[in-house]
């Protein structure tokens, strides 16, 4: 990997911004009882919100389109393929004839010229999330955001920081935290059934894109209806290859995505960090892993991640499988007795009380033994758990139209900062742990990796000129 290149296109961040990553605001677990914030265009229940559109199809389709349902005004679209905002147009006069909405390619006119909006969803390559939506909040629009919320470790902190000063609503994209069962399958893990919890092991079958590859030679005339510089946005510019980038492959880039581990642990981890409340990763280390190279994260590993111990609970040693991996099935013989083998996704939580093992990537479905136990049982059907009381509120609808409630004050919205910032911090540290070799000890009140300015140098993204933050 050429480092010395990688510590230059990461250098401009914190002169661009304008803040730093020393300090002592440490994620602890008192960052999971932020004040309800109202934002700073107060809305009353019965009205619309003024929602403009960053990222109109692929994920993007699914986010705004609830809202739009719901009835709120959808009054700015902005997509670097002009195909997608065709479409998107078509699909609201076909509700709505005659709708006015404008159209754009790129979100920093779209923010500069449309000063009604209320709210803004970001479905983009990960690389132009912290960009468009730290602008939005900073112009006082709420904001929904496609997991990872970020890709960096220092974008995290920036927009965290920013959400609080301007006082928004935000919404990472992590659709299972809408789900009755997940609620449930927390609460029940806040209610002590495993006793101490020393050891997690989450696993998936992604990537579904391209990883261990290096970068394409060659260009390919970009087609008329994409802008290719805003799609780059931020990133080091580079020629277009026809289906190497857009619309679906970037993930596995480190210039555009997070791999499969930023792309699936803000669901198969939510469940574990939720319940376990989960804060400061102190170490992570790559034990195993297959086609690294200096341009995209890798076909597969095993990731040891350690979180502090918190509130009277011990450290918990997290276990990361991407690429198909999964952990033994000598760790999970009831799970084997139940299932007859280990599911192609999910999460396995030991504590000294019991087991809890979910079964898909959103932590919907569980089953559970308890010490003695040979067997599983459902979460919802196992009777030493029927009368555990509820405590957390249910989603009345769905995530985006939480996102929504929220901003009119009537609801919470589950992925605000308060969970996706700490949440993601870790599995960022885990994204570089499957770069740099050899333990990494992260100091999250320094922000900081301990003894290795080697890894400290991912910390930061390149900001192209023109997309500063």
């Amino acid at each position: 990997m050429n480092f010395n290149r990688r510590n230059f296109l990461r250098g401009s961040a914190l002169t661009v911004a304008g803040i730093t990553l020393s300090g002592c605001d440490t994620l602890d677990s008192t960052r999971f009882s932020y004040p309800t914030r109202t934002t700073l265009k107060a809305k009353k229940p019965g009205d619309k919100l003024n929602i403009g559109v960053i990222g109109v199809g692929g994920k993007g389709w699914s986010d705004w389109n609830p809202m739009f349902a719901n009835g709120e005004n959808i009054v700015a679209l902005c997509d670097v393929d002009r195909t997608q905002l065709d479409r998107g147009v078509a699909a609201i006069k076909d509700k709505i004839p005659g709708a006015n909405v404008k159209c754009y390619t790129d979100y920093r006119k779209m923010l500069d010229e449309c000063k009604n909006l209320d709210a803004v969803t970001v479905s983009t390559p990960d690389h132009t999330h912290a960009v468009a939506a730290t602008r939005a909040m900073r112009q006082g629009c709420s904001v929904y955001v496609q997991k990872p919320l970020v890709r960096t470790i220092w974008e995290a902190r920036y927009f965290e920081k920013v959400a609080k000063d301007s006082g928004v609503i935000t919404q990472m994209g992590n659709q299972g935290s809408e789900g009755d069962g997940l609620r449930r399958n927390v609460e029940l893990l806040h209610a002590g059934i495993l006793g101490k919890v020393t050891e997690v092991h989450v696993w998936t079958n992604r990537p579904v894109w391209p990883q261990g590859i290096g970068r394409p030679e060659g260009s390919d005339p970009v087609p008329d209806s994409l802008d290719w510089d805003c799609w780059v946005g931020p990133a080091p510019m580079r020629p277009f290859k026809s289906g190497v980038y857009h619309t679906f492959k970037w993930r596995g880039f480190f210039d555009f995505g997070t791999g499969a581990f930023g792309d699936m642990a803000c669901h198969t981890m939510n469940l574990p960090f939720r319940g376990l409340r989960l804060a400061d990763v102190v170490a992570a280390e790559t034990l195993m892993i297959d086609g690294k190279n200096n341009e995209t994260y890798p076909n597969k590993s095993i990731v040891k991640m350690t979180y502090a111990a918190r509130q009277g609970m011990p450290a918990v040693n997290l276990y990361w499988y991407d690429g198909n991996e999964k952990p033994s099935a000598d760790k999970m013989p009831q799970v084997i007795a139940t299932l007859g083998d280990v599911p192609k996704t999910g999460c396995l939580i030991i504590g000294s009380k019991g087991i809890m093992c979910s079964t898909n990537d959103y932590g919907q479905e569980a089953y559970v033994a308890l010490k003695g136990e040979d067997k599983m049982r459902s979460t919802t059907k196992h009777e030493a758990l029927i009368d555990i009381p509820q405590t957390i509120a249910r989603c009345k609808s769905n995530q985006y139209l939480e996102f929504v409630n929220a901003v009119k004050g009537t609801e919470t919205a589950y992925s605000d900062i308060d969970h996706s910032v700490p949440m993601l911090e870790g599995m960022l540290v885990g994204c570089i742990a499957q770069q740099i070799p050899g333990k990494l000890r992260w100091n999250s009140c320094q922000q900081r990796f301990v003894g290795n300015e080697l890894a400290n140098t991912l910390l930061m993204p390149y900001v192209r000129k023109g997309f500063e933050f």
